[in-house]
């Protein structure tokens, strides 16, 4: 019973084909594309809303040079929220379940800040490993904390949103098999599961937006300290 828990993180397989590159297609083809109408319609709307709000938001920090960004986070953002949302849907698969894809996400974008600050301050990209006024006996240990520090970034930018969004799937799920074996024994403990179960809902869809701002906010800010 508790190795059956863990059977929705399984990517799906078709004829022996992973169907992880279907769920990764999918979000696309629902987001609305742009009309050459004057006026858009609600959903068009609603996205270019939101789309101005995060990028007016999450580039007010960052120098001028950090908005060729802008594109790119903003377009992460959406398709993180997306296959969140979608994987709260009974029966269906969550990518982001899977620490392989969130590290693959995690780690070039990482990595692409780390090089864009080596590229254009060198001196201030490698002054973060060593504080100003730190002891000359503290200077090697500092080094290697701070280096340390820095390469553990995209494992925890990986491992946060795996493990949250795993969390969340594994407790919805317990939940639901213990209303589902409550309800003949003891029905009235079966719907006040059942309500549980309805509250945690609300928060996993709370959760699958905010760990998704979360993800792209963490990049930004490393972009901010390298432009």
């Amino acid at each position: 019973m508790s190795l059956s828990f863990f059977d929705q993180f399984m990517s799906p397989v078709f004829l022996g084909i992973p169907l992880i590159g279907v769920s990764l297609i999918l979000p696309w083809v629902l987001f609305p594309s742009p009309s050459s109408r004057w006026l858009n319609n609600r959903m068009l709307t609603l996205q270019s809303w939101f789309i101005n709000r995060f990028t007016a938001q999450m580039f007010a920090p960052i120098n001028v040079g950090g908005h060729k960004w802008a594109l790119a986070l903003a377009s992460l953002m959406i398709f993180l929220i997306t296959l969140n949302m979608l994987g709260l849907i009974p029966y269906t698969f969550t990518p982001t379940t899977q620490l392989s894809m969130n590290m693959g996400l995690a780690v070039p974008l990482w990595l692409a800040t780390v090089l864009i600050g080596l590229r254009n301050q060198p001196t201030a990209a490698l002054g973060h490993l060593l504080p100003e006024g730190t002891p000359v006996p503290l200077i090697p240990v500092l080094i290697i904390i701070e280096t340390i520090s820095l390469f553990i970034r995209p494992l925890a930018l990986g491992v946060r949103l795996t493990a949250n969004l795993t969390a969340g799937h594994l407790l919805m799920q317990l939940i639901a098999t213990a209303a589902f074996v409550l309800l003949p024994l003891m029905p009235a403990v079966a719907i006040l599961t059942t309500a549980i179960l309805f509250l945690l809902t609300i928060l996993e869809v709370a959760v699958a937006m905010i760990q998704a701002y979360v993800f792209v906010l963490l990049i930004s800010l490393y972009l901010q300290e390298n432009v």
